[in-house]
């Protein structure tokens, strides 16, 4: 390389690295004699030239670009350094790795629902992966005429159309609007196949989608509640016994929480039924052991009405 090799020298390396940054263009810069292409793990180096791409290189490492990167490119094989000029091309560097990114409905998605004319909102949220797989759809549709791109864009992209996707697989064939986790695995792989048939033509394609929770109205939920509590519980009875029962083992029942005060209420309510029902016992009882004193309205033997008398006017027997 002589007296000007360091005049000529250049590296060709991501040099603005983002940990999410998709990719990133090395342009508008001559490529020049005596040029290192670095290439660091995680990363893809695609040469371009006149917006074409020349040759792909995906192992990380050190290359001259003269000696063991140009011998590689379709059109530029015989190219051949000038003493003071140097190649016009573009490196894009591509980010190899699966993204991962937290989504949410932007607002509530009203699903139709029985008696509920405007429908009944809905939030949802979870995880997405994605990463690239089509090199040259993504120098078509995007790279072509962006320097670079960031997981924030695809982000964007992706929460544009979601709540539209998450209506769509909600309503498909009838599910519980009041049990949609029921369902959340089916609703995700909907999402996910309509989602990476759109993106897809960006060269980007999903890799996995998850709901992790619906989110209903307070008032809503709490009814859900309310249902799966009767439900779980059964009896009534049951329940009030079970929460007085917890409530003394916590040692609650004296005051201090209002558990400990309804369930100290509902077990002096119950003690308090108890006693009266003894009590109504206790009298019928007394009442069946003592002898009676008037005669019965008919004769045990004929069953002719005595009409209070002592004795049957029919048989003679002896009523008192």
């Amino acid at each position: 390389m002589g007296l000007f090799s360091g005049q000529f020298s250049n590296v060709v390396e991501w040099e603005e690295w983002r940990d999410d940054m998709i990719f990133w263009k090395w342009a508008n810069r001559e490529i020049k004699k005596g040029s290192k292409l670095i290439i660091k793990p995680g990363q893809d180096a695609i040469f371009l030239y006149n917006g074409k791409i020349e040759g792909i290189f995906k192992d990380d490492g050190e290359y001259d670009i003269e000696s063991q990167i140009i011998p590689f490119l379709s059109t530029l094989k015989g190219f051949k350094f000038g003493f003071n000029s140097g190649m016009r091309a573009e490196v894009l560097f591509i980010n190899t790795k699966e993204f991962l990114i937290k989504w949410g409905t932007k607002s509530p998605v009203n699903i139709p629902a029985p008696n509920m004319p405007g429908g009944l909102p809905v939030r949802a949220n979870g995880t997405l992966a994605f990463k690239v797989d089509d090199y040259i759809a993504l120098i078509d549709k995007i790279a072509g005429v962006k320097q670079q791109y960031h997981v924030e864009d695809v982000k964007l992209r992706i929460t544009s159309v979601i709540d539209q996707l998450l209506m769509k697989w909600i309503t498909k064939e009838g599910k519980d609007m009041f049990n949609l986790q029921a369902n959340a695995f089916d609703i995700a792989n909907g999402i996910k196949s309509d989602l990476d048939m759109q993106i897809m033509k960006d060269g980007i394609t999903i890799t996995n989608l998850q709901v992790m929770s619906f989110n209903y109205p307070s008032e809503i939920q709490d009814m859900i509640n309310k249902n799966a509590a009767q439900s779980m519980v059964g009896d009534i009875g049951r329940y009030q016994q079970v929460s007085m029962t917890d409530a003394m083992a916590s040692g609650n029942l004296s005051g201090g929480s209002t558990a400990g005060d309804m369930a100290g209420m509902m077990m002096g309510m119950q003690m308090a039924g108890q006693m009266v029902n003894q009590m109504n016992m206790g009298t019928q009882q007394a009442q069946s052991n003592t002898p009676g004193t008037g005669a019965p309205n008919f004769c045990p033997d004929c069953g002719q009405k005595t009409s209070g008398s002592k004795f049957c006017p029919n048989c003679g027997r002896k009523l008192v």
